[in-house]
């Protein structure tokens, strides 16, 4: 049987919070045929406008079937329904008995408004951080997380996390082999782990405009690679030694800093999110061995791997 997965909208949801993720599940059964029935529910049916001003379809709460996962878009609308006492109540039953919650966005203020991330860690869209923070002090906010899993209930950042959640789903329910199936036909960087930080610190280092940037999501995507100098050169078309001189002016540290960098911000993120082996880690992220990993994550975080792993336990 597919497993049936509900997605909540509500006047004024972000088009993009629940285009993203059903389209990873329109392509999951594609790899998997039948492994989902996609079902998007509202309060009262019909269609309902987003925020941009398209309409979906919707079935109303009341003609829904049970879901093995409710996923809860974001948007400006989502302060009302949250207000709304039917929908509270009908969000508060269906995580009691669905597998499984999750929000995109700012779909994490209805979760909390119902009270189910009160004592849990959860995500939501940075903006939304410091009023999430005093409307709900019980739960364990880092919005500066991609995605967040805390037990049966799932949260994510804004907007295009959530496809990395839905990726992140997948691969729970199919598998990584499927869920990297469904990334590669969604041209989409496969996946970028929960714990990994909204903000890439190399992205915040390159002035707007940087000639490297291309270059620096080459080397993102090909940490387990060789990236020295005379590679990277080569691929920016430039001799090693003017290579080097314009990297440091353009990005501020050397090219072989800013490779460690980029290696140690996805492992820590894999070992924050993931149960993945820290050798298996290591070799993903270009490093070869554990211990040349510990010493890289000394360099650059000033804790070794493990403190890493512990964070996100």
């Amino acid at each position: 049987m597919p497993r049936i997965l509900a997605l909540l909208i509500f006047p004024g949801f972000q088009l993009l919070d629940a285009a993203g993720p059903l389209g990873a599940f329109e392509a999951a059964n594609d790899c998997v045929p039948g492994s989902y029935r996609l079902d998007i529910l509202s309060r009262d049916g019909g269609l309902v406008p987003s925020s941009g001003g398209a309409r979906l379809l919707s079935t109303p709460l009341s003609a829904a079937e049970a879901p093995d996962t409710l996923l809860i878009a974001g948007g400006t609308g989502v302060d009302a329904a949250a207000e709304c006492p039917a929908t509270r109540a009908w969000v508060m039953h269906q995580a009691g008995v669905a597998r499984r919650t999750a929000s995109v966005c700012s779909g994490a203020w209805l979760l909390a408004s119902a009270g189910l991330l009160d004592g849990r860690k959860a995500t939501t869209h940075w903006g939304r951080g410091p009023s999430f923070s005093r409307r709900f002090p019980a739960v364990q906010l880092d919005a500066d997380k991609i995605f967040v899993r805390d037990g049966p209930l799932w949260t994510s950042a804004g907007i295009t996390a959530g496809i990395d959640l839905a990726l992140a789903l997948i691969a729970d329910d199919l598998g990584e082999a499927v869920a990297r199936q469904v990334a590669r036909q969604l041209v989409v960087y496969y996946r970028r782990p929960g714990g990994q930080s909204q903000f890439s610190e190399m992205a915040d280092m390159q002035p707007p405009g940087s000639p490297f940037a291309n270059l620096l999501d080459h080397v993102r995507r090909h940490l387990d690679e060789r990236l020295d100098v005379d590679q990277l050169a080569a691929l920016a078309c430039m001799s090693p030694r003017n290579f080097s001189r314009r990297f440091v002016q353009e990005v501020g540290v050397t090219p072989a800093r800013a490779v460690e960098r980029l290696r140690v911000e996805a492992a820590a993120a894999a070992l924050e999110s993931s149960q993945e082996a820290v050798l298996a880690v290591a070799r993903r992220c270009g490093f070869g061995d554990g211990e040349r990993m510990r010493r890289a994550f000394l360099r650059v975080l000033g804790v070794p791997p493990s403190a890493r792993r512990r964070a996100g336990a």
